[in-house]
């Protein structure tokens, strides 16, 4: 289910995902298919992790990378869950041929983003 949701968006985010809703920040956006694959994307991750453990991953990765960058939105950037997210958001396809557990790949990927 995507919905319209303008307030919850700081600059730059236009896409949110929490289980099982995809936020985005205007309407014409439900019609962008890189936006929805990569937030698709964090359905299946997710979903995989059960959800509340998703978010506690997420969160910690988050508040590490803002340590260890000295900026939020790199620290964001290099979350493993967006490391996979952002690389793969062009194949509308993905999924479809995703292994189970694939962000795993990218956690711990040191090249800053």
């Amino acid at each position: 289910m995507i919905l319209v949701f303008k307030h919850i968006f700081p600059k730059p985010y236009v896409g949110l995902t929490l289980w099982p809703v995809i936020f985005v920040k205007e309407d014409v956006l439900k019609q962008d298919q890189v936006l929805i694959n990569h937030e698709k994307i964090h359905l299946r991750q997710q979903l995989e992790l059960l959800i509340i453990p998703f978010y506690l991953i997420y969160l910690t990765e988050w508040l590490i990378g803002i340590v260890k960058y000295g900026n939020a939105y790199t620290a964001y950037k290099n979350i493993s869950f967006e490391r996979e997210a952002y690389k793969n958001e062009q194949n509308t396809g993905y999924l479809k041929s995703r292994s189970p557990w694939s962000f795993m790949y990218y956690y711990g990927i040191s090249n800053k983003v």
